[in-house]
């Protein structure tokens, strides 16, 4: 495949990536938007749900392995020849923690648009790949600003979720 063709299909699953983050950031979620890309085609698509669930670790990556895992129980597949074929593209670095278990389950490679410079495992805060020999490659900055744009946008509001700082919780006596 030539190297126009490739930034093509690049694009278009970042794009669809990237719909997945909008549809979190509307439902008050933090932006992230992930594809799982199995020859050729949309596997798997999420976004995340922290909030929606009350679960740190519904992250849109974490629902996506579970979309895959629950496909190959139906189909009867094993899913351990399934991972190592997915390409993912998610908009935001993976944290630590889908860094982690997407090695574990061998994937072959993670695209994302912007760096997670608070918890990104892929080299940003931790290399979790480099740490435990993950072979999956890794490509970044696809469509970064539109990541950062929407992640921006999430941040100029509150997240009724979140712990209160200390600095803005009054003092009750």
């Amino acid at each position: 495949m030539d190297s126009i063709a490739s930034t093509e299909i690049s694009d278009q699953w970042m794009e669809a990536a990237l719909n997945q983050a909008k549809d979190a950031l509307n439902s008050g979620e933090v932006p992230v938007g992930c594809v799982f890309i199995y020859k050729g085609a949309i596997l798997a698509s999420g976004r995340n749900t922290v909030n929606e669930t009350r679960n740190a670790t519904r992250h849109a990556e974490m629902n996506c392995v579970d979309q895959v895992l629950k496909r190959c129980q139906d189909k009867k597949l094993n899913p351990m020849h399934i991972f190592p074929e997915i390409i993912i593209y998610v908009t935001v670095e993976p944290c630590g923690m889908c860094a982690d278990a997407l090695g574990q389950l061998e994937v072959k490679q993670i695209v994302f648009g912007c760096s997670n410079d608070r918890f990104g495992g892929c080299g940003s805060v931790v290399d979790v790949p480099k740490m435990y020999s993950y072979p999956y490659n890794i490509i970044k900055g696809i469509r970064a600003d539109e990541a950062i744009g929407l992640l921006k946008d999430f941040y100029k509001g509150e997240n009724p979720n979140a712990p209160s700082d200390k600095a803005k919780r009054k003092k009750t006596q």
